[in-house]
């Protein structure tokens, strides 16, 4: 069983979030695919960017508000 490093987007509103997670790649199941504790991680941030809480999101990941353009 291997990992590697990658990054996870995660959008709440007018947020969006970088996550930094591990992917497994194994030989049984459906690999990759991420350990339990990063899934964690994602519904955290995503929980913390709905309810406004940007410190919180921010300690975990690269918070980046959204902004529309007009075309």
């Amino acid at each position: 069983m291997t990992s590697r490093g990658t990054t996870k987007l995660v959008r709440a509103g007018e947020y969006a979030a970088e996550v930094e997670v591990e992917l497994i790649d194994g030989d049984a199941g459906w690999p990759p695919y991420l350990s339990v504790r990063d899934a964690e991680k994602l519904d955290d941030v995503r929980e913390a960017l709905r309810e406004g809480d940007l410190e919180h999101a921010a300690r975990m990941s690269r918070v980046f508000r959204l902004t529309p353009i007009e075309a």
